[in-house]
């Protein structure tokens, strides 16, 4: 797949004082690089509804990125569902929800996926147990 987005990225914010065209360069939160399978559903830009696998680029609190062949645009809703594997300290596997708006979309040729996307997730998520029955 293509290359995913710098994982630490510099913002302007506007500056609160008294003295306009001020500006600051704030640090925003840390991204980690995951590479975890994800399930994309949504409305893509024909107005139809999809959903599609494909792996996470990166994700922080307030933001994640991967790549979809589906068409989506800036301001669409999507909901992922990210599988979080079993390890030494987690006994089963996990799955992740998490929704969020669509605010970079970068098409890409030289990639096996079509556009790079990032989403603004919402501050809600819910985390279902995958535990073999018993």
């Amino acid at each position: 797949m293509g290359q995913c987005l710098p994982v630490m990225k510099l913002i302007r914010m506007p500056d609160k004082s008294s003295i306009q065209g001020v500006a600051k360069v704030t640090r925003r939160e840390r991204a980690f690089k995951l590479s975890l399978p994800t399930l994309v559903s949504g409305i893509d830009s024909y107005g139809n509804s999809f959903q599609e696998r494909t792996d996470l680029c990166s994700i922080s609190s307030q933001e994640a990125t991967f790549w979809l062949n589906s068409g989506v645009t800036i301001g669409s809703k999507l909901n992922l569902s990210l599988e979080i594997p079993k390890t030494l300290i987690l006994e089963n596997k996990l799955r992740l929800l998490l929704s969020g708006t669509v605010v970079y979309v970068k098409a890409e040729s030289k990639s096996k996926k079509k556009q790079l996307i990032s989403v603004q997730l919402d501050r809600t998520y819910k985390i279902q147990s995958n535990s073999p029955k018993i």
